[in-house]
């Protein structure tokens, strides 16, 4: 059995990687990668990726995200982007064009057209020649596809947040382990070097015990109808769908809502212009807490668990929302950094808090950061950097290994550094939060068993209907 086999369902046949190329990728042999790679690419020679060595993938969703999936995944020696997929004809026309002069740059006949272009995600499904995909759809669509796939037999990275609601989480990680998915989530912030270092440095003690850490949870602007914690479902009017698009498959699973510009449209306005919608977006949860629940769960220790408590500002013990966690430490949602100081006098008044993603962690021996695009890390006291030992400050987004690490666990069939439970558990933590919000009180949450406790009310609020004939 070779690197890249598979564990099977029970009862059926191990598939290998070379008995999918047999059947459908043999005609790649003489096809190079990108630009950059050296001719003997194509043999495999000089230390090269060889075509029969390559992961075959392809790219669902190149909008704003997608784009950026689609430059990483062509750019690849290792890699064979054979397909990409958007129901906006205009956006798809145009990543199989990037696509095809990305690897005909680097041919001797300077053409190539192996880049397939289809409007359905089902027939990327069909295909028997693709390892795995990478997700970057609107929010309502992750985990109905990420499921498809994992049943099919292809390994899944997924934007986050993986899911709408916290019963679709669950049911993704479940057929991920059934179906021993490599699944990797999005969030490549957990895999910037130096927020590592700041996490398990927090995780072994080196703050001492954590007696609160803070996260941004603030009010969403939306355009033409204002500001709002919670998505929403405003009556847009409907206006002609532009050529191209299909709409219908466009919305899927999510109810029916005419199609509106604030919605979608080309040129791409933003990352996630529908994310006010709560059809089809969870609001801030999508924007950035996304990131910041993981890395400060990662933190904390408490990546594949939760909160046990939400606790909503009018019951009058905190001033914004809070969640507790099993052993005490509360995790604070503020509408801006500077409320860390004024209103909790959590770190000293001068401290510089700048930045998104990420958050802050205050123990018994001191504080640090763990932000993104407003400067270095900051902590204190200035002894916690001689301990923490960093070799500089600096949150540089592009030095992550996020991409790779998938890469490499689907050839070792290892656990990736963000699986489905951990996409799953964070995504949950931005889901109880909205639901508090919703219901304007505080909630008891059970992270074992994932329900409220005494509380119908909410319970039903931890699942959705779908549109017909999608289902999870």
């Amino acid at each position: 059995m070779n690197r890249f086999a598979r564990k099977a369902k029970s009862n059926t046949r191990e598939a290998t990687r070379r008995e999918f190329l047999r059947c459908g990728v043999a005609a790649l042999t003489g096809i190079a990668a990108a630009p950059w790679v050296v001719p003997a690419s194509a043999l495999g020679g000089d230390g090269a990726v060889a075509p029969s060595r390559r992961l075959t993938m392809g790219l669902i969703g190149v909008g704003c995200m997608g784009s950026g999936h689609l430059n990483r995944l062509a750019g690849d020696p290792g890699v064979q982007l054979l397909a990409v997929c958007d129901v906006d004809g205009v956006r798809r026309e145009s990543a199989k064009q990037r696509v095809d002069e990305t690897y005909a740059a680097g041919r001797a006949a300077g053409t190539y057209h192996g880049c397939d272009a289809y409007n359905d995600f089902r027939e990327v499904l069909a295909r028997k020649d693709i390892d795995g995909v990478v997700i970057a759809t609107p929010d309502h669509w992750h985990t109905p596809i990420a499921i498809e796939f994992a049943k099919a037999g292809k390994d899944v990275y997924c934007e986050k947040p993986v899911s709408l609601t916290l019963h679709e989480g669950r049911q993704l990680a479940e057929t991920v382990r059934r179906y021993a998915t490599v699944f990797q989530t999005g969030t490549q912030y957990r895999s910037i070097s130096t927020i590592r270092k700041v996490c398990a440095f927090v995780r072994a003690g080196g703050l001492g015990r954590i007696k609160s850490a803070f996260v941004l949870w603030g009010r969403y602007h939306i355009e033409n109808i204002g500001e709002s914690y919670v998505p929403l479902d405003p009556a847009l009017p409907a206006e002609p769908v532009p050529d191209g698009l299909d709409w219908d498959l466009w919305v899927g699973p999510a109810p029916w809502r005419p199609y509106n510009h604030l919605y979608h449209r080309n040129p791409i306005p933003g990352v996630v212009p529908w994310v006010f919608c709560e059809a089809f977006g969870v609001v801030a949860s999508t924007g950035y807490h996304s990131h910041a629940a993981d890395v400060v769960q990662y933190g904390l220790g408490m990546e594949n668990s939760g909160p046990v408590e939400i606790i909503h500002p009018s019951s009058g013990e905190f001033p914004t929302l809070t969640c507790r966690y099993a052993n005490g430490t509360l995790l604070h949602h503020v509408d801006h950094w500077g409320q860390v100081k004024d209103l909790y006098k959590a770190v000293p008044a001068g401290a510089r808090l700048d930045g998104n993603f990420g958050g802050v962690f205050v123990g018994e021996r001191g504080w640090l950061t763990s932000m993104y695009g407003g400067g270095p890390i900051e902590g204190g006291p200035e002894a916690i950097f001689k301990e923490l030992q960093l070799p500089n400050r600096g949150v540089i987004m592009g030095e992550n290994n996020h991409h790779d690490n998938w890469f490499e666990c689907i050839r070792t069939r290892q656990r990736t550094s963000t699986g489905a439970e951990i996409g799953h558990r964070s995504a949950s933590l931005g889901h109880l939060v909205i639901i508090a919000h919703r219901l304007q009180r505080s909630l008891k949450w059970d992270p074992t068993k994932e329900e409220f406790l005494a509380d119908d009310q909410a319970n039903r609020l931890r699942s959705r209907p779908m549109r017909a004939p999608w289902k999870v």
